[in-house]
């Protein structure tokens, strides 16, 4: 299974339009939203292209494809423009034999945990911080943010294929692996 996961959009029409793109590359099954989608948050500048229409008319066409939780900047008057559902808090996954709980990050996150199996994966975003590493009995996976990062200058994403999560950059080139 190949599986593509990204986090806060903020509004970015022009991050989400290369994150699509990559989408078409990569051809993964599902794209994996962890919140944060059209509005950029009062601490945050505006990002590039700021178009919450013409994102949301963009996130639509791929409804299908699309698995979404809530971040701290998404809101019930979203939920009525947007065409998959993105209220929940967090979204229990298993993936190749192991639960992956994914989440947005400003609720649930690896200091607040729910209730979870050994070697489990949690993966959010919210931090805008790229993270791929095992903390205490789980892995902590966090792709970055694709529009407004905090960590450098890539907006990123993850592609999880075969075992292994890979962070990108916009442009398809890897950031960082790990193997589980």
């Amino acid at each position: 299974m190949k599986l593509m996961i990204a986090s806060d959009l903020h509004g970015s029409l022009a991050a989400t339009e290369k994150l699509f793109e990559r989408f078409e590359a990569e051809k993964p099954e599902k794209l994996v939203l962890l919140g944060d989608l059209l509005y950029h948050g009062a601490r945050n500048d505006l990002p590039e292209r700021y178009d919450t229409k013409g994102l949301t008319a963009l996130l639509n066409r791929y409804a299908d494809r699309i698995l979404a939780v809530r971040g701290n900047c998404d809101a019930e008057i979203d939920q009525m423009v947007l065409q998959f559902p993105i209220m929940a808090d967090y979204i229990l996954m298993y993936v190749d034999g192991r639960e992956w709980i994914v989440t947005h990050g400003h609720v649930f996150n690896e200091e607040k945990m729910i209730p979870h199996p050994a070697d489990c994966i949690l993966i959010h975003g919210h931090t805008h911080v790229k993270v791929l590493e095992k903390h205490g009995d789980f892995y902590y996976l966090n792709p970055g943010s694709t529009s407004i990062p905090k960590d450098d200058e890539k907006g990123s994403y993850m592609i999880y294929e075969d075992g292994v999560f890979s962070i990108r950059d916009l442009f398809g080139n890897e950031l960082k692996s790990l193997t589980l």
